[in-house]
């Protein structure tokens, strides 16, 4: 079942977060770190009813924050669409122990969809420029790949922005 977040959902998804980062850094990938995601970031989703998790017998196994906010940093992509009307997806996080069961896919068609029913014109990402595997699962799904942004933060590599029009 997706539903949306709520506050005491943070510790959990902090849980299925930080093992994914341990994943990724296990395997070459500086995604994430100890700097994000972090609780300030889950708080901000949750009072903006833009979190939602992925609950399986009670228990949250996945996330993925839905927002139409468009960060700073996405400003000088050139976007398919207008910067209006658009939904942006961040952290979307499956527990390393469930990855390749689906979860992921479930998530982003619960997004689309969510979209759709909204009449957003586009749903917008960014995703590692070192994470394959995150590249062609969006690129799979229809999203094209149009530039790339810098987090500073978290990695001296670039995150390629991608946008599905719907």
């Amino acid at each position: 079942m997706i539903r949306i977040a709520e506050e005491k959902d943070i510790q959990p998804i902090l849980e299925i977060t930080k093992a994914c980062a341990k994943s990724m850094i296990s395997s070459g990938i500086y995604q994430w770190n100890e700097h994000y995601p972090n609780t300030s970031a889950f708080q901000k989703d949750i009072k903006r009813e833009e979190l939602y998790v992925l609950e399986i017998n009670h228990a949250i196994k996945a996330c993925i924050v839905i927002s139409a906010f468009m960060d700073s940093e996405y400003e000088p992509i050139k976007w398919l669409t207008p910067n209006i009307n658009n939904i942006y997806i961040h952290r979307l996080a499956v527990h390393p122990q469930l990855q390749g069961k689906g979860y992921a896919q479930q998530l982003m068609h619960f997004a689309e969809q969510f979209a759709i029913d909204n009449n957003y014109s586009s749903i917008r990402l960014d995703t590692f420029s070192q994470n394959k595997r995150n590249q062609k699962f969006y690129e799979l799904r229809g999203y094209k790949r149009l530039g790339d942004i810098y987090f500073p933060k978290q990695s001296e590599f670039p995150f390629y922005c991608y946008e599905l029009v719907l």
